[in-house]
């Protein structure tokens, strides 16, 4: 049987190379990350002909094994490394057809490596449009490869891309260009330094930052009897190289490669004025997020009450037919309320990555990052600031993570520091569940007022997120300046593949992450809520009967008083009780602060706490919401969540650092546990503060 092939997928940013993976992958395909390190790692299994199977692996995006950053650190110091398991096999340079000049540098850099590489070159669906042709057959003898012309979108070329990979033995190893051309003495000089290692390797670890075959920088100039060159010839050398391989591809080109200029011209130019106008530009991106958010309230209101029934038949279902006892009481008012918790927005949260995926396929979300390219510069921000905290919709954490790209160290700080006011989905149960109960759900000029409120929140993280910036860049000083640069990638229609990966990823990826979590403390709340020290708790159904003797309550308003004594004097009512007089003034009473204490695990544990508490010895029929709505003060008897309590509880999520996971990053990626702690103290108090304020003007 043969061994599995390692594929390493290695393009420019842009290129469709996250679509050429899904062709080959489909679902079966990972994320992770690599060891020791905050750069994403996808990676996975492509069936190729006679049962083989190749491992692909897809690199962060490079523009050449210069390396500026730590993705493309990654990059280099694989390909350098035979030694690691994911070493490649076989490369596969992914190209754009209408950007092959640019694309084919890194190309030339890989073949120097002798690593057997197959050139693809996709997006074939827009050569006649663009007027390209290409000549492949020189194409691939002047670059010494095999080359396959593919489309993602109409899925050609792929069954071709297998078969290289299949065939990669044959694949010739020879360099395209000759790079000791730039300095032909001191590459002699390398060569005898070390006979046994490959020239380019040599050189690349020379210029940059990687570790290979433990070669000591220091002992070149031993072996080689000439003198090593200092920082700035070694880049004026990479200049040269440049240059050199940028002729040898203009003479490639000249010969493979035609374009007719006259074809399909105007079309993204005039297109890019408008969606980039320094007015109409946030007016047409105001007005997507507005169609965004009512479409996430008005589709997914049917399948949400369906799962809310559901999980809610479920518990009574459990509860009827297992045996009575301590474990179908776990099962029917702890597990299955838990998870129904999160369950229950799966709908709008598949809905928002669905809009997120759409906007980044199109190339739309590019040009947004141009667009409030300006308005961060006037907060201190670095242009590249834009991405994490776009990218913070979705998730802080790998927001965090794309803040490696901020080479100043100190816009990457205050980047790090304000992106977790960005509303992440992990807010979004909490937005929906609070809005649900105390927003009416009316029209207001056609548009869903509850719709229009989860705008406005993600409009107020925002918001505070770039105020937070310019306080944070008067306070720490910035004086340096770094300069934004952003590819436009070429408007395209949305390829169903890839929005279908990444939402069935994405959603996959927040469900289990968040289920893990909410299941165990599901768990842990159940067992503290049914189980309570002395006669209080023992001795409820006495004590409440004895209480209730002369007030002829029927047998289900009995046992609802029951329940609720036993509650109160359970271990967690007990601790609940002692919180209560810090969170009274903000309009919470013992249950919700147990909701917002335990919240900072993850966020969106706040309804499975409140699902898991509201269900222990109640009606098992009613559904989530029916509970919390039927909440009432025991002070006032008036509803728990009103407006007031509901706004309270909003603003404090919209700025309370609630992610342990987060935090973690950020001690990870500043390297010292002094910014996460005071990011925490920070923000959580800001949020008290805006909520008591909120709670004592609304009530």
């Amino acid at each position: 049987m043969s061994k599995q092939i390692n594929v390493a997928l290695i393009g420019n940013p842009n290129t469709g190379k996250t679509s050429v993976f899904n062709q080959l992958t489909g679902l079966n395909q990972k994320v992770g990350n690599y060891p020791g390190i905050t750069v994403e790692k996808k990676e996975g299994i492509c069936k190729l002909p006679r049962g083989v199977k190749a491992h692909i692996l897809d690199l962060p995006g490079t523009y050449s094994l210069n390396a500026t950053s730590l993705d493309e650190n990654v990059v280099i110091e694989l390909l350098l490394n035979k030694n690691d398991k994911d070493f490649p096999d076989v490369a596969i340079v992914v190209t754009d057809v209408e950007n092959l000049k640019r694309n084919l540098l890194l190309f030339t850099q890989i073949k120097d490596l002798e690593i057997p590489t197959i050139l693809v070159i996709n997006m074939a669906d827009r050569m006649s449009r663009k007027g390209i042709t290409i000549d492949q057959e020189i194409l691939e003898e002047r670059l010494n490869t095999k080359i396959a012309v593919v489309s993602t979108r109409k899925g050609t070329g792929i069954d071709r891309v297998k078969e290289l990979i299949a065939d990669y033995k044959h694949l010739s190893t020879e360099p395209c260009v000759n790079a000791s051309l730039i300095d032909p003495e001191y590459f002699n000089g390398l060569r005898k330094a070390y006979p046994q290692h490959n020239i380019y390797k040599l050189w690349l670890v020379i210029t940059q930052d990687v570790n290979f075959a433990n070669v000591d920088r220091n002992l070149i100039k031993d072996r080689s009897g000439f003198s090593t060159k200092s920082d700035s010839e070694l880049r004026r050398l990479q200049q040269k190289e440049t240059i050199l391989r940028y002729q040898f591809i203009n003479g490639v080109l000249k010969e493979g490669y035609k374009v007719d200029r006259f074809a399909a011209k105007g079309f993204r130019a005039t297109l890019d004025r408008i969606l980039t106008h320094k007015v109409w530009g946030y007016v047409i991106f105001f007005l997507i997020l507005m169609t965004i958010f009512q479409a996430i309230y008005d589709w997914s209101s049917y399948p949400m009450d369906f799962i809310d029934s559901l999980f809610a038949s479920m518990s009574e279902w459990v509860g009827d037919n297992l045996p009575h006892g301590a474990f179908t009481d776990l099962i029917a008012e702890g597990v299955i309320p838990g998870l129904g918790g999160i369950v229950i927005f799966i709908p709008q949260i598949a809905f928002l990555f669905l809009f997120i995926a759409i906007l980044e396929e199109t190339g739309y979300m590019s040009r947004v990052v141009f667009l409030m390219d300006r308005v961060m510069r006037r907060f201190g921000l670095s242009g590249k600031s834009v991405v994490p905290l776009i990218s913070g919709t979705a998730c802080a954490i790998p927001a965090v993570m794309a803040t490696r790209n901020i080479e100043n160290w100190k816009e990457r700080l205050i980047t790090i520091l304000v992106t977790p006011f960005t509303t992440c989905s992990a807010r979004l149960p909490v937005y929906l569940i609070i809005i649900a109960l105390v927003i009416p759900n009316q029209r207001f000029l056609g548009m869903n007022v509850q719709g229009l409120t989860l705008m406005a929140l993600y409009l107020l993280g925002f918001g505070m997120a770039v105020f937070s910036a310019w306080i944070l860049n008067r306070v720490l000083d910035i004086k340096s300046r770094s300069f934004f640069v952003v590819e436009m990638p070429s408007y395209k229609l949305p390829l169903f593949k890839n929005v279908f990966i990444t939402v069935v990823e994405k959603t996959k990826s927040f469900v289990f992450g968040a289920g893990k979590i909410i299941l165990a403390i599901s768990i842990i709340l159940w067992f503290l809520a049914s189980n309570g020290p002395g006669k209080d708790f023992e001795e409820a159904g006495r004590i409440v009967t004895e209480k209730t003797a002369g007030q002829n309550l029927s047998e289900d308003e009995l046992t609802t008083k029951i329940a609720s004594y036993k509650l109160q004097n359970s271990w967690i009512g007990i601790a609940g009780k002692a919180i209560e007089p810090a969170i009274a003034p903000l309009g919470y009473d013992w249950k919700i602060g147990i909701a917002v204490i335990s919240s900072f695990a993850a966020r969106e544990v706040f309804v499975g706490t409140l699902a898991t508490i509201y269900s222990v010895g109640s009606d098992e029929e009613e559904t989530i919401k029916n509970r919390m709505r039927s909440e009432v003060n025991e002070e006032t008897g008036e509803p728990l969540f009103n407006l007031a309590s509901g706004a309270s509880l909003l603003l404090f999520y919209a700025f309370a650092m609630q992610c342990m996971s987060t935090l973690a990053i950020v001690k990870r990626e500043t390297n010292s546990w002094k910014w996460p702690v005071m990011q925490l103290l920070a923000m959580s108090g800001f949020a008290y503060v805006v909520a008591l304020i909120a709670y004592q003007l609304l009530k």
